[in-house]
């Protein structure tokens, strides 16, 4: 009896025993289940490629056709290179440089640079569901990024954040790389000794022994810290260099009126405005204007204004505008064969009446072209380059609303971005007010200059003022007036006006009748407020709205401030 308890207690033990040691190999020994690569990047079809931004998995997907990557359109844009442009009207995929303007056509290899044809290997452009995406070898060449393909699955690495300090170790033996930080937890792959990983968000706490990696090959997991010897920091650097935009530039303050020239016969007047003038140096008549959708421009140019105006000593920029209604830029900005026939127009003209530069005023931009505005200028750059004609652009202060008109793109590929610093109330606002205070005008110049070279600014203030009549609740009505016209409306009223600091600008107020009257003058000293504001910031370019309306006072103070 004491024999069978024996080895009925001997066989429960063993039982016991067998089965705690399979609880603890159980417990503490590794998980040798392996994850499929598929599952965990998530793919679905055979074209699919998973992409590898640099230490993270994005959750779109490329492409991979006949072993060529491909990113969306919208990646490449919003990551790599944003001066890919896609011409959704006329199907056309572009990149401009400084010299040149490329073009590629979806499902083919054929591209042109410039006048000149060409042909890739592979498909430089492909559409998908709707989806346009471009070759990443296409986009290597023009962009600061660098990539590598790894296949089962499809997968493409790419790095593209440059001047950082990357923690690095080297696996000192054979591991895994595992989903999670346990050792029961999936394997993705194996990584042997010599391999380097990169530590991925160096400041995660884990507590069981493990850091979060990614591989050459673009896995993202975890792997014991005891398989990896000692880290140490590299910085991330590229051999890219980014192509530089050269500009035409004056080594004097630039000192510009515009000119409103509204018939041809207008154009005889210059010399009359010119010799009432101080220091002015250029001139920038009103004289082209887009006249329908497919670019063309109207144009009241006169040799003769040019020649004078060069005989005095005076540059000519002339101007074109969008100011009629009977165009439509998402059409002709949308378009590149529109965009190409306006540059052109503008270009030959230029050259036809040999003006120094063309000043782009177009004022009715809308966030829905404002990329066609900017694509645009970056094409009419290019001709303004290689034929020596300055490229100035005027633009509203800076908002973030008007953030689609790139202030900073513009200050690289045009030479002079102007700043239209006035209209701080205008005919239709709801209240009335100041034209151009010292303090708008001091902040429009310093969000500029945040965006764009100082030395390449033109701020741009005005000759007249506004009055205001105001009754009742009723909104204002205004009407704009030269500065001796407005000072002839106040002594007619037997009104003095008198200064006001938050403004930096004389302020008077009246009755009239029903009506509250109300006026921010401006005159020498109000303009003298803003150019010592401007100049005190470094920008020693201006320029003035609009030749003939102003005294002339102020020719000597701004004589004190620019072309020193």
């Amino acid at each position: 009896m004491n024999r069978r308890i024996q080895i009925i207690s001997s066989a429960v033990a063993i039982v016991i025993f067998i089965a705690l040691s399979a609880f603890v190999i159980h417990k503490f020994a590794p998980s040798k289940e392996v994850m499929s690569l598929d599952d965990y990047y998530s793919m679905s079809t055979g074209d699919d490629m998973a992409v590898i931004l640099q230490d993270s998995i994005c959750e779109e997907k490329g492409l991979c056709i006949n072993g060529v990557p491909y990113i969306s359109y919208e990646m490449v844009k919003e990551l790599f290179n944003h001066r890919f442009y896609w011409d959704k009207n006329e199907q056309l995929l572009l990149y401009t440089t400084p010299e040149k303007l490329i073009k590629a056509k979806p499902e083919t290899g054929e591209y042109s640079i410039n006048k000149s044809n060409d042909t890739k290997e592979y498909n430089i452009v492909t559409i998908k569901d709707d989806i346009i995406y471009i070759a990443m070898p296409f986009v290597r060449e023009y962009s600061n990024v660098t990539f590598e393909t790894f296949e089962n699955p499809n997968r493409i690495v790419i790095q593209y954040k440059w001047g950082i300090n990357e923690l690095v170790s080297t696996v000192k033996k054979d591991t895994v790389v595992r989903y999670d930080d346990s050792i029961k937890s999936p394997i993705l792959s194996e990584i042997v000794s010599g391999d380097e990983v990169v530590h991925v968000d160096t400041s995660e706490e884990l507590e069981r022994g493990f850091s979060k990696v990614v591989t050459k090959d673009g896995i993202i997991g975890y792997v014991k810290e005891n398989k990896l010897r000692e880290s140490s920091y590299r910085e991330k650097e590229s051999s890219f260099v980014a192509p530089v935009y050269s500009h035409i530039t004056k080594d004097y303050d630039i000192n510009m009126v515009w000119h409103q020239v509204t018939t041809y016969a207008a154009n005889d007047g210059l010399l009359t405005l010119l010799n009432s003038t101080k220091g002015v140096n250029t001139i920038s008549p009103t004289w082209f204007a887009i006249k329908d959708n497919e670019g063309n421009i109207s144009s009241i140019a006169s040799e003769y204004y040019v020649t004078k105006a060069h005989q005095a000593g005076v540059e000519v920029w002339g101007l074109c505008n969008d100011f009629s209604q009977d165009i439509d830029l998402s059409l002709i900005l949308g378009r590149t064969s529109s965009r190409e026939r306006l540059a052109n127009k503008l270009v030959s003209t230029a050259i036809e009446y040999n003006l120094d530069g063309i000043n782009i005023d177009f004022e009715n931009i809308t966030s829905d072209n404002g990329a066609d505005f900017v694509q645009f200028l970056r094409e009419l750059s290019i001709k303004c380059r290689n034929n020596g004609i300055v490229l100035s652009v005027d633009n509203y202060i800076p908002t973030e609303y008007r953030a689609y008109y790139d202030y900073e793109e513009q200050g690289i590929v045009a030479d002079y971005i102007v700043i239209m610093a006035y209209d701080e109330h205008y005919s239709g606002s709801e209240q009335a007010g100041s034209v151009s205070s010292l303090g708008f005008v001091t902040d429009a110049a310093k969000n500029t200059i945040s965006m764009v070279d100082k030395e390449r600014i033109i701020m741009a203030l005005p000759f007249y003022t506004r009055l205001w009549k105001t009754k009742g609740d009723k909104p204002p009505k205004s009407e704009a007036y030269s500065m001796s016209g407005i000072m002839s409306v106040l002594q007619n009223n037997g009104v003095k006006a008198s200064w006001d600091e938050t403004t930096g600008q004389y302020y008077a107020e009246y009755k009239e009748g029903d009506y509250i009257c109300q006026v921010w003058l401006e005159e020498e000293k109000s303009l003298e407020e803003k150019l010592k504001a401007i100049t005190s910031l470094g920008i020693h370019n201006v320029s003035f709205w609009r030749l003939g309306f102003e005294k002339s006072e102020v020719w000597n103070k701004v004589a004190e401030y620019i072309n020193k």
